[in-house]
């Protein structure tokens, strides 16, 4: 039978940029090879953040005016981890699976009261091989302040306070999910926790234990041989050999063994913490290096981004210039038209009355007779519009025999 399991990590402030990136999938490649960027997209939230975790912490404390004194080694922030076996999940479904996360984000809601307003984020991920929910919330404990005036106040060792409180959280989650009619056994409780390298130092005294190596001789120390021991106990029995020599010879190979033991064990404890450190500061590098990369690439993308605005800016600009000149230009030609039009008006005026003058001084029939000669003898007529298409097609027929 599959588990119920939900498991917790604390976070300082320091923490939560890293946390962030990852669980709202922000980073562009990832070490976990699990991770299926095909099915990102079918990851989802129960609770979005609109900003940073870091910033959605300050947003929460601030609207729910959450007490507490926030230092930079105080664990501001936990994390639930959420699942359980890819087989439970492929048998339920995905309504079922869907029902499941929702039904733990309910939990975590009632759970010591902490309330779905402390939560920063809740999201599913199901681009890895067993779907499972991350959940980042403010450990919030209801308490009284000093006047006796109840408040919400963030204090992760209070809200982790009890001695077997994982215990108490595991039975709690697997039998709330269970009420819920999910098929489940109760999740292994562990009570360990995760130690920093200094944490860890300060638990194992390694400075205090450098110090002993560095004293600890492994030589056995020089003692009187038997021989020159029996010279000034002649006529001693052997009782002497068996009684005193003989155990005190034992006990001195004892205590080398055991010292021997000891420093392989301190010496192993030490080179342990020794790579750890190198570890840790390794890994320091690795995330700043990350982070720097990272901010390059965004930096990169936004000058991009600024780029192309720049180029379509410039290209619309252009755009708007060559319409407005060219608007201007055809309001010109009209103008030029309506001139040329009008100038048209007056010589048909002027021609007009031209020929209705020579008329009337040569006694000439009629107007139109004289100028229907006119066109005949010149191929000038006098209707601008028909001359005008007169020369485009003795044009086109110019061209045609060309």
């Amino acid at each position: 039978m599959s588990y119920a399991i939900i498991r917790n990590v604390k976070y300082k402030k320091s923490n939560l940029g890293l946390a962030y990136k990852h669980n709202e999938r922000k980073n562009r490649n990832y070490s976990n090879k699990d991770i299926d960027k095909e099915r990102t997209h079918l990851n989802y939230h129960l609770k979005e953040p609109t900003q940073s975790y870091e910033k959605e912490f300050e947003r929460i404390k601030k609207e729910y005016d959450l007490k507490g004194q926030i230092k930079e080694v105080s664990n501001i922030a936990c994390e639930y981890v959420i699942t359980s076996s890819k087989e439970f999940f492929d048998e339920i479904g995905e309504e079922e699976t869907k029902r499941y996360f929702k039904t733990a984000f309910d939990f975590v809601c009632q759970y010591k009261e902490l309330g779905e307003q402390n939560i920063i984020s809740a999201v599913v991920h199901m681009d890895e091989r067993t779907p499972h929910m991350h959940l980042v919330f403010i450990p919030v404990v209801h308490t009284l302040n000093k006047e006796g005036r109840q408040i919400d106040k963030i204090a992760c060792s209070e809200f982790w306070k009890a001695k077997d409180s994982y215990r108490q959280l595991q039975n709690a989650f697997y039998e709330y999910m269970t009420s819920n009619n999910f098929k489940l056994a109760r999740g292994v409780p562990s009570e360990k926790e995760h130690h920093s390298i200094k944490e860890y130092k300060e638990i194992t005294n390694y400075e205090e234990t450098k110090k002993v190596l560095n004293s600890i001789s492994l030589e056995l120390p020089k003692t009187p041989e038997v021989n020159e021991i029996k010279k000034f106990m002649i006529n001693r029995d052997e009782k002497i050999q068996e009684q005193i020599i003989k155990p005190r010879d034992e006990l001195i190979q004892k205590l080398h063994k055991e010292n021997v033991t000891m420093q392989k064990e301190l010496t192993k404890q030490a080179k342990l913490i020794d790579k750890a450190e190198a570890f840790e500061r390794e890994r320091t590098a690795i995330y700043h290096n990350q982070d720097k990369l990272q901010e390059k690439c965004d930096r990169l993308e936004k000058e991009l981004e600024d780029t192309k605005f720049d180029m379509k800016f410039d290209y619309e600009n252009e755009i708007r210039q060559l319409n407005y000149q060219h608007q201007r230009e055809i309001k010109k030609m009209k103008k030029q038209i309506e001139s040329f039009e009008k100038m048209i008006e007056k010589v048909k005026h002027f021609v007009k009355s031209l020929v209705s003058w020579v008329c009337e001084k040569l006694s000439a029939r009629s107007e139109e007779k004289i100028m229907n000669d006119f066109e005949r003898d010149t191929g000038i007529n006098f209707d601008m519009n028909r001359q005008l298409n007169i020369k485009v097609n003795e044009k086109d027929e110019h061209e045609l025999e060309l």
